[in-house]
């Protein structure tokens, strides 16, 4: 923990001058980029629930991985793109596959129960797969996290307008003669790999609220698909650079301080619009009296 100062400029130099620091900054903003992209379409396809399932599917291979002495990344992969593919194949539609999602979170989470008490070391490796530990970020780590975030967004550029029509209308698509399974298969990896490297961040119990937070509060803000994908990165960037500013001089982990922003933002933004909708209807109600006295009245 380190005593504020109010002089911004010096206090970000301070800060980046410990390798540690720029690596968190680093490795967070290459993943908010991809939640927040990623994010967008999940609110879109109202996959909300895959999201959250498929960050414990994870948990469950890092833990296998810590088991067997290797790194916690690869397990995470390995079980979200198996978790994902089996979610996108067993389910058909990408909103009502509830059912197969549930089916393979406690398959998988039966596999994590099993690796965690035939696990005997060091508890902070698990501590930090569930809560995130964005400080701790290796070089060889963010070059890794970059690496697949370049696949990620090149995968996604090339499917990104019949992933977009189909995340609008499935049964439009699925009329047009769109490859419904291929797509969501796609996705599901897509979102597999994203979840994967953020659980850095804010750990698989965490996770819900950086893959969705940002993206639900950019839907509130826009509903043109491509101003809401600059927002949901913006208000991710925004979430993942302020919390570990403010972690710079609180005992607090990062991950707790880009939750509650993103979650505060999301709630202001919430509130905003409800306000307003509920200001504009009482002057729409709100009768004319000048009108209803009529001409003679005084």
């Amino acid at each position: 923990m380190t005593d504020f100062n109010w002089n911004i400029v010096t206090d970000l130099r301070d800060m980046w001058q410990w390798p540690f620091m720029r690596q968190a900054f680093e490795a967070g903003t290459i993943i908010a980029v991809v939640a927040g992209i990623i994010g967008y379409f999940v609110i879109l396809r109202r996959s909300a629930f895959a999201t959250h399932a498929l960050g414990h599917v994870g948990f469950s291979g890092a833990a296998g991985a810590v088991l067997v002495g290797v790194n916690p990344v690869y397990g995470l992969l390995l079980f979200t793109m198996g978790g994902g593919s089996g979610m996108a194949l067993l389910g058909r539609r990408a909103a009502t596959r509830d059912i197969e999602i549930g089916t393979v979170l406690a398959f998988m989470l039966g596999l994590g129960l099993v690796f965690l008490s035939l696990y005997n070391g060091n508890a902070s490796e698990v501590i930090s797969i569930l809560f995130g530990d964005i400080e701790g970020v290796s070089a060889a780590g963010v070059l890794l996290t970059l690496e697949a975030a370049i696949v990620v967004l090149a995968v996604l550029a090339l499917i990104y307008r019949p992933l977009l029509f189909s995340s609008l209308d499935e049964d439009v698509a699925e009329a047009k003669g769109l490859p419904l399974l291929a797509l969501n298969l796609g996705f599901m990896l897509l979102l597999a790999v994203a979840i994967s490297f953020a659980v850095q961040v804010v750990g698989v119990l965490l996770i819900f609220a950086l893959m969705v937070t940002p993206a639900a509060t950019a839907v509130q803000l826009t509903k043109r698909p491509l101003y809401g994908l600059i927002v949901s990165v913006a208000v991710a960037l925004f979430s993942i650079w302020a919390g570990l500013f403010i972690a710079w001089y609180e005992q607090y982990p990062p991950s707790f301080f880009i939750v509650t922003i993103s979650f505060a933002l999301y709630v202001a933004v919430r509130s905003g619009f409800a306000l307003s909708r509920r200001f504009v209807r009482r002057e729409v109600a709100a009768p004319n009296l000048d009108a209803a006295a009529g001409p003679g009245s005084v």
